[in-house]
């Protein structure tokens, strides 16, 4: 039988607050009957996304209110969380400059990970990444609701839901086993050895902004890189114009690693305790970690709301597909019909959904179910 899931479009067509995308968005939850699906009292995780400095187009905090507010009206206890990806402090300023506080979404705003990001569980992680350092919140707590900001990525190509929870629910690194537990297992082989082309260097110095770690540095104008302080995330990369800095990986193995890691953090979960909700608005070209947010490349199309991470996934990817490309954004210079996120990133993204059904973690056939306002 396929999965259901409910969408409600960014479309409004009466000027009234049932209609509003939050309006909308509440009718959502309440076709879920959360009630039958947390606990009274029981702690609920609202993952999201923090964003950035710089890159704002995030779920907007009036939607995680609504969120919020829907668990407690289901008699739950609900906080808002996310991993680390700058320094602690400093990524909760960030949540608080765009937006993101106890005030702003109605509950605590928690690091899933500790202040230093290192505050993690390894747990088994499949034949691809052997072990994984899932974020102690989200291995302990027991329910979560997965809030992801559909948009493109560098080397994801596409993401959503499971890149969500492969790399938002894990750390960036281990306290033993460093990066090679953490994200950057998922992002390179083996050593990921970062390369560097002096002829080619332009000597912008946008690497070395762009690291969230300040494992890149200069003497003179040679490059200097921290292999053992890199986590390998690939901004140094993306944020080269000049096409000086390389860093290795293998897409087909990159896709497959996430949908293993994300395996790994749903497992976590007793089953029926999850629920994933993808916004479709404001969908980028990049992801949301990065110092910038460019145009979007498609229209708003709205949000949809399933507890199966695979046909939500592949919801949005064919909802996204019947969209035309916007003017004056990044896929203006991809041929019409053309798979956007294809044409712009060049990464068979798909792979990343098809080996989460392999896994088990839901299935590609699922139902749309619209929700109007009344």
């Amino acid at each position: 039988m396929p999965s259901k899931v409910f969408f409600a479009p960014a479309r409004v067509t009466k000027w009234r607050y049932d209609d509003s995308m939050p309006g909308k968005l509440q009718r959502l939850l309440e076709s879920m009957d959360l009630s039958s699906v947390f606990e009274r009292d029981e702690w609920v995780a609202v993952k999201t996304h923090f964003g950035s400095h710089g890159a704002h187009r995030i779920v907007r905090p009036v939607f995680l209110n609504r969120i919020v507010e829907a668990v407690e009206r289901a008699g739950a206890n609900p906080f808002v969380t996310d991993t680390v990806r700058i320094k602690g402090l400093e990524y909760l300023k960030v949540a608080n400059a765009n937006g993101i506080n106890h005030l702003s979404v109605g509950a605590p705003v928690v690091l899933a990970d500790g202040l230093f990001g290192n505050d993690n569980i390894l747990i088994p992680a499949g034949e691809i990444l052997g072990s994984i350092a899932v974020a102690s919140v989200i291995h302990d707590v027991t329910a979560m609701i997965v809030c992801s900001h559909v948009k493109g990525h560098i080397n994801a190509g596409y993401a959503g839901a499971l890149k969500n929870m492969a790399m938002g629910g894990v750390s960036s690194a281990h306290r033993e086993c460093g990066w090679k537990c953490g994200r950057g297992s998922m992002h390179t082989i083996g050593e990921g050895e970062l390369a560097w082309d002096a002829a080619l260097c332009d000597l912008c110095m946008q690497c070395v902004e762009i690291c969230p770690l300040d494992a890149i540095t200069f003497n003179g104008e040679r490059l200097k890189w921290n292999a053992d302080e890199c986590w390998r995330c690939g901004r140094c990369e993306r944020g080269c114009q000049s096409g000086a800095i390389h860093l290795p990986g293998d897409d087909e193995r990159f896709m497959k690693s996430l949908a293993e890691a994300a395996a790994a953090v749903a497992g976590t979960f007793k089953p029926g305790k999850l629920l994933y909700i993808n916004f479709l608005t404001e969908i980028q070209p990049e992801c949301d970690c990065m110092p910038a947010a460019d145009v979007p490349v498609v229209q708003d199309i709205g949000i949809l709301l399933s507890d199966d991470i695979v046909a939500v996934e592949q919801a949005s990817i064919d909802l996204i597909l019947k969209e035309e490309h916007l003017p004056s954004s990044m896929a203006e210079g991809v041929e019409e019909g053309r798979d956007v996120f294809k044409g712009i990133h060049n990464k068979p993204y798909e792979l990343q959904v098809s080996e989460a059904e392999r896994l088990g973690l839901g299935s590609r056939q699922y139902e749309l179910v619209r929700i109007q306002a009344e």
